[in-house]
């Protein structure tokens, strides 16, 4: 495990296919960065957040930001939407309903998890802790 802090940031457009790309990059570095136990960790909370960002954040012609940061034992993935006003509310989804889930996961899988209101938008972070040396 490396004690150094590693950041990666990235600007995707308000689309479903930003989902798909913002999942592979954080996985992506996760592996890159020597953590590959976490990769699919890393992966599925990317998903939801970003999931959720269009969802429930997306402006036309506003990109969501996505961030990725190791610093020490825990891998924090961050993503900024442009809709402050939108706060997000975990819920309990009906077996019939498509949608609903994103936070339910994110909060089984994450070791914690937040947001933050910013001056425009604001920033759901996710956190994976790191497990120890095998």
């Amino acid at each position: 495990m490396s004690t150094l802090t590693r950041y990666g940031v990235r600007n995707y457009p308000p689309r479903q296919d930003s989902v798909p790309a913002a999942r592979r990059w954080a996985a992506w570095l996760a592996v890159a960065w020597g953590e590959p136990r976490v990769a699919s960790d890393v992966a599925l909370l990317t998903s939801e957040l970003v999931t959720n960002a269009l969802l429930h954040g997306a402006v036309r012609d506003r990109h969501i930001r996505v961030e990725v940061q190791l610093d020490g034992a825990v891998l924090r993935i961050a993503v900024t939407d442009p809709k402050g006003e939108r706060w997000p509310e975990p819920r309990a989804a009906s077996d019939e309903e498509q949608y609903g889930r994103g936070l339910a996961i994110v909060e089984a899988v994450a070791r914690r998890w937040g947001a933050s209101q910013r001056v425009v938008g604001k920033t759901v972070w996710a956190e994976c802790a790191l497990p120890g040396p095998v």
